[in-house]
């Protein structure tokens, strides 16, 4: 199986109108037999093959959700996961692992050379700007499938800028396959970036169906594993609330919310990040033979932590639940050896190989909207409306009401909320810290005790050191070479 291992990602731009690389490693994906069904390409395939027809066409964008889960890079799912490493940089997890990756991001010293995730995301990137301009020329694909599929092209689109932009700070902002733009590309404000994102997603709200379709892009089906109207409008919500426009926020929140007939919080914890969960706004298929999820297969602790098991989760994260919290009793598990008990997150259970496939992979729940409509009404001082999203959340982990009642007490406890709610998911905590202005005082006390020395500029991953040699026009963060 070909698999994209590019250093320079501006540099693969160089392929104007000849997809490979990511394609090949879509379509050649054969143990997804549930969701590609065509026959394997050759090795190099111009954009007039790879979208012939509909169902090749559907296949590209298929491929780039199997490779965040299961691909080369593995961005959503595995050993240098989203997940795990942003956690490691955050106060989530404990490292056991002599791995040298996670050791950089564990004590907050990340080097140009061993960065992840900047090439991942312009690879997936690249695909949607490929698969925005064949379907402008592409003649064999239905009106529905190009509606589609534009939809799922900018809602990718949208969904990488979002991660590249709150993980690097400012960065190149590429909507063509035109090499020679691209490749010389310098660094977009946070006011172009989120514009683009938030054009993105307005577009494939109205593009996308409101219901989930399968591979064909068609066919309604009860799996939740292609981005939908309701999965664009949640991601809308967030980068509005991150954006600062709260108002906006707010509405987009609460239409996914009043959706009730679609999305409802699971009152059984142990529910929540089943297959097609209730909850479950935008999920990714697990795709190799004998996994379920390797968030399950990495955090859940069968021994003592090991470089295959390389995290346990840190006594900050463990201390923050209140005692009589449902969500430690539940998402949270212990194994002791001797006198020492190791807490791990065990939001997914099925850690064993060659189990029935039950869970998938959570990228987007309805619990975060409801935490980002009481952020985004407490920052318009609206106290009781906010306390109602807070207290949702609150009930169904078995906790009373908040007794915050004011702007600054709610924003305190949000972010409390956020923290033992999304822990060891996508990096939430790491990109919370950042965004509400808390990261220095946190991680002052917190880099330290994991043997690191903070520093402001930690707060941003450095740039590839391939990308800054390659792109004269590229400039690193500050604080790295």
């Amino acid at each position: 199986m070909v698999r994209a291992n590019k250093k320079n990602i501006l540099a693969f731009f160089y392929f104007k109108n000849v997809i490979i690389y990511s394609v090949v490693t879509i379509l050649l994906n054969v143990s997804c037999k549930k969701l590609v069904e065509i026959d394997p390409p050759v090795t190099v395939l111009s954009s007039d093959v790879v979208f012939s027809n509909n169902a090749s066409a559907a296949a590209v964008l298929t491929g780039v959700y199997d490779n965040m889960i299961y691909g080369s890079s593995k961005f959503s799912s595995g050993y240098y996961s989203l997940s795990l490493l942003a956690g490691l940089s955050a106060d989530e997890f404990k490292k056991y692992s002599t791995d040298p990756t996670q050791e950089q991001f564990f004590v907050n010293a990340v080097s140009s050379n061993r960065v992840r995730f900047w090439v991942e995301l312009y690879n997936y990137i690249y695909t949607a700007n490929a698969v925005l301009e064949a379907m402008v020329a592409s003649p064999n694909i239905s009106a529905e499938v190009k509606q589609q599929l534009i939809g799922e092209a900018k809602f990718v689109r949208a969904f990488c800028y979002f991660y590249l932009f709150n993980l690097f700070g400012d960065v190149p902002l590429i909507t063509t396959t035109d090499y020679k733009v691209n490749a010389l590309a310098s660094r977009a404000s946070a006011d172009q970036v989120y514009s683009q994102v938030i054009a993105d997603l307005k577009s494939a709200k109205e593009l996308l169906n409101s219901q989930y379709v399968a591979a064909d892009v068609i066919t309604t089906t009860s799996d939740r594993v292609r981005p939908n109207k309701w999965a664009a409008t949640a991601l809308l919500a967030r980068v509005f609330l991150y954006s600062k426009d709260w108002a906006n926020a707010e509405n987009e929140a609460t239409a996914v919310i009043n959706n009730t007939s679609m999305y409802n919080l699971d009152t059984n914890l142990n529910n929540v990040f089943v297959k097609n969960s209730i909850e479950a706004i935008w999920q990714l298929q697990p795709v190799q033979v004998g996994y379920n999820t390797y968030d399950a297969y990495y955090f859940v602790l069968t021994s003592t932590p090991n470089n295959a098991k390389p995290v346990a989760l840190s006594t900050f994260l463990v201390n923050a639940f209140d005692s009589a919290d449902n969500r430690k009793k539940d998402w949270v598990g212990t194994i002791t050896f001797g006198t020492q008990t190791y807490y791990y997150s065990n939001k997914y259970k099925i850690s064993a190989l060659n189990q029935p496939v039950s869970e998938y992979l959570m990228v987007l729940r309805l619990a975060e909207q409801h935490l980002i409509r009481a952020e985004a009404r407490a920052q318009q001082n609206k106290t009781s409306s906010s306390q109602d999203d807070l207290n949702i959340i609150r009930a169904r982990a078995g906790l009373p009401n908040t007794s915050a009642n004011d702007k600054t007490s709610l924003l305190t406890a949000i972010l409390h909320e956020r923290q033992v709610e999304l822990f060891s998911e996508w990096g939430h905590r790491w990109l919370d810290l950042k965004r509400t202005g808390t990261v220095d005082a946190v991680m002052s006390i917190v880099c330290p005790q994991k043997g690191g020395t903070w520093s402001p500029n930690w707060a941003l991953y450095p740039i590839p050191l391939g990308e800054i040699q390659n792109d004269p026009n590229l400039i690193q963060n500050p604080g790295y070479q």
